[in-house]
């Protein structure tokens, strides 16, 4: 039988030397998220500093002015950071209720609210506040958008299975975000690259069972005993590397992780595989049905499998 050549310097070699791994076949490339506005929400927590340091060279009244004007953008550009944050997460997923606090339309508001206090005390009375204060709400809604107004992808679906998917997703990229807080510490780029991807193909896991919400109990283990253990892993692994860059730690740690992400790789699989045979038995029933009723069906055949 044929066998696929592989070695430690092979895509997808299993880089330890006498381990005997096959190179996986069944991994693709994870896409990362990008989030399109990041540079544009960093120079909000930039701008108002101008404020800040102008302040110490004001009159009492005025220092308290200029702070005034700093609290508030600060305001605005944490509410609007939070706000693309969940925004992202809301467009990465097929299925996602709106966001409970529309954080960057507050962002808006907020900014409004600052640059109207920036205009007080000019010569034109209350004219001057309140024309910067629409201007900076209306241009900061314009370059940022609105947040999500309506659920997406929850028509037909059952309310109260989907907020049991929803806690489950929420407990899992807990574990996943306390993974990489941690590993921010061991100061090691691939290291934070690998565990990148391995959180990509969870991320595929948890996308397969927002997708169908029944997929919970078979994935309940993977999201919640699985991904505890790893995080715990993850901590002490970064605890021991921090002290002593054990290599054999590291690649132990590795290892650990390449097992995990086969897991959780072949578990997303048997999913996807089992939702394909459950829609080709029901067009092949629908099909039946539809012959014995006299009509001609317009269903494709089911793909040979």
């Amino acid at each position: 039988m044929a066998r696929r050549f592989g070695g430690p310097n092979s895509p997808g070699g299993d880089p330890r030397p006498g381990s005997g791994r096959a190179p996986s076949t069944r991994s693709r490339p994870v896409r990362r998220r990008v989030i399109t506005a990041g540079a544009r929400v960093n120079l909000l927590f930039v701008l108002p500093f101008l404020w800040a340091f102008s302040a110490f060279f004001r009159d009492p009244a005025g220092m308290a002015q200029h702070l005034a004007v700093f609290a508030l953008l600060m305001l605005a550009a944490w509410l609007t950071r939070e706000g693309v944050i969940a925004q992202d997460a809301y467009d990465a997923r097929k299925v996602a209720r709106r966001p409970a606090i529309p954080r960057k339309i507050f962002g808006s508001v907020v900014t409004g609210l600052g640059l109207a206090v920036a205009g007080l005390g000019s010569g034109f009375g209350l004219v001057t506040p309140v024309i910067l204060g629409v201007l900076g709400a209306g241009l900061h809604l314009v370059s940022f958008g609105p947040d999500p107004l309506g659920d997406k992808g929850m028509e037909g679906i059952d309310e109260f299975q989907t907020d049991r998917v929803a806690r489950a997703v929420e407990g899992a990229e807990t574990y996943l975000r306390a993974m990489s807080d941690a590993m921010l510490r061991a100061r090691d780029r691939k290291l934070q690259d690998r565990l990148s991807d391995f959180q990509g193909h969870v991320r595929e896991l948890l996308r397969a069972v927002e997708d169908d919400p029944q997929n919970l109990t078979s994935a309940r283990r993977y999201l919640s005993v699985y991904l505890q253990g790893a995080r715990d892993a993850t901590v002490k692994f970064v605890d021991l590397y921090e002290r002593n860059r054990d290599e054999t730690a590291r690649a132990d740690y590795v290892a650990l992780l390449d097992d995990l992400e086969q897991n959780f790789m072949l578990r997303t699989e048997t999913l996807r595989d089992s939702d394909r045979q459950e829609l080709d038995i029901e067009i092949d029933v629908l099909r039946e049905r539809l012959e014995r009723e006299g009509v001609r069906p317009a269903i494709p055949a089911s793909p040979a499998r």
